[in-house]
Formats: structure tokens, C-alpha cells, sequence
């Protein structure tokens, strides 16, 4: 019998830098599991990254496993997507927030991480597609989406969470006066109005803070969660949201969350939005949709 072949990607640039050392540690435990190691760096911006890597893979490999962040980890994905036949995927998280990893229960430490790369349970989850894209846990638009992508990843390192704070408060006053047109259709929901922050999420913490009803979110039942603030008028509607979003009360008037299958967004202008924190492109019509079951991951206990 033909030996089992993993392909190993490694993204060093992603969160704290300590990818590459974990390789060898990675490398052998696959090995130890009967599985023939080939290693690759992820380099951004050159021939080696996951679009150009994977697709050579297609049909020959049995599983891929990558180390690096959530950007790192939604490019492998969305290069999997594409495979005639997917292997098993397999994930050691290294960036600054990891809250698809949270939110599967993979380990934020390396050791027990890379224990669920040669011990773990596979999980079949659903992702979403946004357009011709693919995203793991988030597709958002407006105030404070841009800021996981657009903090400087060396002060990320330093000041992990606090980072996305910081450049939040900095963006504060950019972010009180945005205000996105939409009209929204989402299986049974039909809304048009101003908007200042909108996301489809798979996962129960976005940028590293936690959504609402946290505990009924799954990520393989179908469903993504909707979550739509509508633009405060005044200081105290902008307190009323504020105070929704601090105590994670759903209900309330400025505030619409639901479960979907789909969505369609309209918007007068082009409006940007950010895939699982990394640039996901701008658009005028975007249409979301869950895709049930598509990728097998291995994870620790559920």
C-alpha cells in the first residue's frame, strides 16, 4: 500500500514568527503517524503561496496541514475548495487572534496543537461563499472590519488584543460617521437602511470578541449567523448600541441578529469588506451563502 502524504505549509510571517520553529516538531509527528512529509514555506507575495502550491497537490496528497493565522488558514482553505479531491486538513494555529481555532477547540498552545495534528478527531464544517470567494468564520463590512487587516502586524505581535482595540479607538471618529445604504435580503428577512456594521459569521468570536448567543452557534449545522447595527442617529442611540453590544442583548432596535442560509446585499456604492480579517474585495451587489459540510478539519475534543 502506497504511503499516506502530507503537505505541510508554514506561514513564519503570521502572528508572533515562531511557525518555522515548530516545522521539524510538526514534520516528525507526521511522520510518527505513517504519513510521507513534504514541506513548504508560505511567502506572500512570491510563486511559493497556497494558490500556487496546492492545485499541483491535487489528487496527491491525503492531507494538508498549515501552520500560520487566520488569513493564512483562509487561503489554504479557499485553494481546497478547488481540488477535485480534498484531503484531510489539518491546522496549527500561529497568528494573533485564531478565532476560527478558538472556535473549533484547536489549542492555542503549539504543543497541544500539534497533538491534534497527529492525534485529532476529524470535524466536517461549512464555509461560507462570498461572490467567487470562500471564508471560514467572517465576511463584514463597515466600522472596525478593517481593523484586523489593517493592523500592522508588528504590533500585533507586541500587543496582541490590545492592538485591535487601539486602532479601533484610532478609527473612532472615521467609524462614527460611516454609514453604509443596504438592502438586505436574507431568507425570510428583508431589510433597507443605514448601516454601520454588518457580518455573516461562523464562528462565535470575530477580531477576538465574542458575538452574541455564543453557545447555540455551531459551525456545521447549515446556518451562519447574520448580524446587522443599524447607524445610531445621535449620541444616544450610539450609547443604546454600544450598551447592546456590551451586554450581548440581541434585542433591541438598533441591533438585527439571526440565523441564515443566504444573503444578498445591495448597496448604492461600492462597499469593502474583509474575509476572516484579511481584504475581501468591494462590491456594490454581494451575495453569501453557507456551504453545508464542505471541509474536513481535525480538532481536539468538540
Amino acid at each position: 500500500m502506497d504511503k499516506k502524504r502530507a503537505l505541510i505549509l508554514i506561514n513564519k510571517t503570521s502572528g508572533t514568527g515562531r511557525a518555522a520553529s515548530e516545522t521539524l516538531e510538526i514534520a516528525t509527528a507526521l511522520a510518527q503517524k505513517g504519513y510521507e512529509p513534504i514541506v513548504y514555506p508560505i511567502l506572500p507575495g512570491s510563486n511559493l503561496t497556497s494558490e500556487e502550491i496546492i492545485p499541483q497537490y491535487d489528487g496527491k496528497v491525503d492531507m494538508i496541514m498549515c501552520s500560520g493565522g487566520d488569513g493564512t488558514l483562509n487561503h489554504v482553505m479557499n485553494a481546497i475548495m478547488h481540488m477535485k479531491k480534498k484531503p484531510l486538513l489539518s491546522y496549527v494555529p500561529s497568528g494573533s487572534t485564531n478565532d476560527f481555532a478558538k472556535g473549533l477547540g484547536i489549542p492555542s498552545s503549539k504543543a497541544k496543537a500539534i497533538e491534534v495534528v497527529s492525534k485529532g478527531m476529524p470535524y466536517t464544517y461549512d464555509v461560507g461563499r462570498m461572490n467567487d470567494k470562500y471564508f471560514n468564520y467572517v465576511a463584514a463590512f463597515g466600522a472596525f472590519s478593517k481593523v484586523s487587516y489593517a493592523t500592522d502586524q508588528d504590533l500585533k505581535n507586541v500587543l496582541g488584543y490590545a492592538a485591535y482595540v487601539i486602532s479601533a479607538i484610532a478609527e473612532l471618529p472615521q467609524n462614527i460617521g460611516y454609514s453604509c445604504h443596504m438592502k438586505i435580503e436574507a431568507d425570510d428577512l428583508y431589510e433597507e437602511g443605514d448601516f454601520i456594521f454588518g457580518a455573516i459569521s461562523n464562528s462565535a468570536s470575530v477580531a477576538g470578541m465574542t458575538l452574541f448567543a455564543d453557545s447555540d452557534i455551531k459551525q456545521d449545522d447549515g446556518f451562519m449567523e447574520l448580524l446587522l447595527i443599524k447607524t445610531p442617529k445621535n449620541l444616544a442611540e450610539f450609547n443604546a448600541v454600544i450598551t447592546a453590544l456590551a451586554t450581548k442583548e440581541p434585542d433591541n432596535p438598533y441591533i438585527i441578529y439571526k440565523q441564515v442560509k443566504s444573503a444578498k446585499f445591495v448597496s448604492d456604492d461600492e462597499t469593502e469588506w474583509t474575509l476572516d480579517g484579511e481584504f475581501g474585495g468591494a462590491f456594490k451587489e454581494t451575495e453569501i451563502e453557507v456551504v453545508e459540510k464542505a471541509i474536513t478539519i481535525l480538532v481536539g475534543k468538540k
